[in-house]
């Protein structure tokens, strides 16, 4: 007996397509393409649902990219035997994630806030939208949606292909880079090997990039960009104040529970670094927010240890680098701000 025609077509059709990805994925491996975790609201709600574990054993970060690059998470696991929970976000401001952290009364841990003037002192909507998408996504989980994250989190660390940021078909579209027109705003397209992003939500330059400084230009290029995009500018006076108001009173629901907060200010390099000097001076705008909330920070200005990084593109560290960082951020921690970690040594 014959199969139906229709069973043969419904063959083939698998056929061809099981053909076409495993091409896909081959043809990706050979370019020297790892697997890439998407970082969207599964993953970040995953990194949110741990924030409950012992203060003495985890520290939660909260930022924007730098400290995605900047902190090395094994080299942070190893050396202090420490939980590092990393929920910033690129291109956004920490604060509705230090609002979300102060209102859950659950959450007494130890919280680094990353400082990166541009983002953390900025009320734009744009600067908010993917964070509170997130927030809001982690408020809603199904048990469904659990058990896909799990179900994906196997197959995206076997699969190259499976990177929606890189190879789905909106983002092959947006390769095209169609240029912006009135009332049509298209965001510029980083460069793949600008940043892969692990299970633990760290970003990595790849050693393509490190190596390449047209991409490195590429990046600078996109940094330009964007400082020429007109915005609201800089707070100040009663506004600063309002703002940096706000933010005390976050800090302080944290340590009212008996929580920790410490802001830290990452490393940037040349003219980018310059220019934010120039736009947020140090003594107005990093000195009044650990005096308004009188909490400690760590500025990599202040130390040698940190300060001599040169970021390839000027706003990050590589990953060699983010080793280095780390471990003299860990340093600092212990000898200068009296942190203890479950592996020592400890003051």
């Amino acid at each position: 007996m014959s199969a139906n025609p229709l069973s043969k077509a419904a063959m083939l059709m698998v056929a061809i397509v099981l053909t076409s990805l495993i091409a896909w994925e081959l043809f990706l491996r050979n370019k020297g393409i790892t697997p890439s975790y998407d970082d969207g609201p599964a993953l970040w709600s995953h990194k949110r649902s741990m924030v409950y574990e012992p203060a003495d054993k985890s520290t939660v970060f909260i930022g924007s990219s730098r400290i995605k690059y900047d902190l090395d998470i094994d080299t942070w696991k190893n050396s202090t035997g420490d939980i590092p929970i990393q929920l910033a976000v690129e291109g956004h401001s920490p604060l509705p994630a230090l609002y979300d952290l102060a209102d859950d009364k659950k959450f007494k841990g130890r919280l680094i806030v990353d400082v990166t003037e541009g983002l953390f002192f900025s009320n734009s909507p744009g600067a908010m939208q993917l964070i509170n998408n997130n927030i809001k996504y982690y408020k809603e989980l199904t048990p469904a949606q659990r058990v896909s994250f799990k179900l994906n989190k196997i197959v995206e660390s076997q699969l190259v292909f499976l990177d929606k940021d890189n190879f789905s078909l909106n983002a092959e579209l947006d390769k095209l880079e169609i240029r912006s027109r009135k009332g049509v705003f298209m965001m510029p397209i980083f460069p793949l090997d600008f940043g892969r992003t692990t299970f633990n939500r760290q970003a990595v330059m790849t050693n393509k990039f490190v190596a390449d400084t047209n991409l490195h230009n590429r990046v600078k290029g996109i940094w330009y960009f964007f400082s020429q995009q007109r915005g609201e500018p800089p707070p100040s006076g009663a506004k600063l104040d309002s703002f940096l108001l706000s933010v005390k009173i976050a800090v302080d629901k944290i340590k009212a529970r008996g929580g920790q907060v410490l802001f830290v200010r990452t490393p940037s390099s040349g003219n980018y670094w310059q220019a934010e000097q120039g736009g947020f001076p140090r003594e107005k705008y990093w000195n009044k927010l650990l005096e308004t909330t009188s909490s400690p920070g760590i500025h990599f200005a202040d130390y040698p240890t940190i300060a001599h990084f040169i970021c390839p593109e000027l706003s990050h560290l590589t990953q060699a680098d983010a080793v280095i960082f780390t471990k003299e951020f860990i340093k600092i921690l212990r000898d200068e701000k009296g942190w203890k970690f479950p592996k020592g040594p400890n003051p």
